[in-house]
């Protein structure tokens, strides 16, 4: 188990994306005043989840909502809820946040941010608002949360939705991440449970991010395309 470490006066933070710019320039970024965001996490991203079995057991038995306008929901799960408004449009509605899996705050709210809103583009939607969920040590310097989330907001600005708020708690261990809500065509979402044996299998980013993760070698290229938003992907298949 990782023990957090007491902050040290001299240590900074070194950015190796720019906040702005979906990854292609580069600044340095620096916070001074902490050690590092993952010394305060016993996991971080995906690492923290509840594993798929034990989530099975505890949702065992758990009877969802029967209303004939929810289109997705636990039965089966999926990336988003979605819930028909009308005809024409259906919400879809998602939730994500974890553990700092890199040091840099900015960085970090990027990463947290994109996974969140790609979570919408994945059932074939349109983020439109979303809102911040925060935790935080009170000891941790209030630019180090400024820099998670005003990168945050820049990336849902730059998926075409509006930061509206959230909720901040303390907390021994940092998590944020965000709700999303968006829209989509009630005949045009695409859900997990709609694949099948022999359909074409198309990556719209390379595989392997956990293991670049966990050699703890260059970051570069995975920071790339853990800040990159599925939006033009989503663009592209939607015709289809």
């Amino acid at each position: 188990m990782c023990t957090p470490k007491k902050p040290s006066e001299g240590a900074i933070y070194r950015s190796l994306l720019s906040p702005g710019g979906g990854g292609s320039g580069r600044r340095l970024h620096t916070v001074s005043g902490l050690e590092t965001l993952t010394g305060l996490t016993v996991g971080g991203g995906c690492a923290a989840k509840y594993s798929a079995a034990r989530l099975e057991e505890l949702l065992k038995g758990f009877v969802p909502v029967e209303a004939e306008n929810l289109l997705v929901g636990l039965s089966p799960a999926d990336d988003a809820a979605v819930y028909k408004l009308d005809d024409e449009r259906a919400l879809v509605f998602t939730l994500d946040f974890f553990p700092p899996l890199v040091d840099d705050p900015a960085v970090f709210g990027r990463i947290a941010a994109t996974n969140a809103l790609n979570d919408v583009f994945a059932m074939g939607g349109t983020p439109l608002l979303a809102l911040s969920i925060a935790a935080f040590p009170e000891e941790l310097p209030t630019e180090v949360l400024g820099a998670v989330f005003a990168a945050a907001a820049e990336q849902v600005r730059a998926a075409g939705a509006l930061l509206a708020g959230g909720h901040t708690i303390r907390d021994k261990e940092p998590k944020y991440g965000l709700a999303v809500v968006g829209t989509v065509h009630p005949d045009g979402i695409w859900p997990k449970s709609g694949a099948r044996p022999g359909d074409a299998l198309f990556l719209t980013k390379p595989l392997g991010t956990g293991l670049v993760l966990a050699a703890k070698g260059d970051l570069t290229e995975a920071l790339r395309w853990m800040t990159t938003l599925n939006g033009a992907a989503a663009d592209v298949l939607r015709p289809f």
